[in-house]
């Protein structure tokens, strides 16, 4: 199963991008999680920052891949028919190749001009290992 947690790149300038990821029953992994009250795992919002921090920082395709998380807090629930707001905003890549990325998940209800935090954290994103 292929998870594109990326639907549209909102903005995207040096060291930051904003993406949007719309929530839909569609998802195959509602259907588990959970059968009666559907909720965007958080995983899957990490994943989020993750795949717009590839975007952000690999835009020719090389492959990045999360090295490391670090005080990921989670909040509001994100459910079919919201959407996932994502800002990531990247450091300097350091020698080692890893780079230290800061991100938030914004829950955009379609019933709401509220917003809520779902996500956010810090990571380090790296490139892969193919071995």
């Amino acid at each position: 199963m292929k998870f594109d947690l990326v639907d549209m790149v909102l903005e995207q300038e040096a060291g930051r991008i904003v993406t949007i990821k719309q929530v839909t029953l569609a998802e195959e992994y509602l259907a588990d999680h959970f059968p009666s009250f559907p909720i965007l795992p958080g995983v899957l919002m990490l994943e989020a920052m993750v795949q717009a921090a590839s975007k952000l920082l690999a835009p020719s395709g090389e492959r990045l891949v999360l090295g490391e998380g670090k005080s990921v807090k989670y909040g509001a629930m994100v459910r079919p028919g919201d959407s996932l707001r994502v800002e990531v905003t990247a450091g300097a890549t350091k020698e080692d190749g890893t780079t230290p990325c800061k991100g938030s998940g914004t829950v955009l209800r379609r019933d709401s001009s509220e917003t809520m935090t779902a996500v956010a954290g810090r990571f380090t994103m790296r490139p892969a290992r193919i071995e």
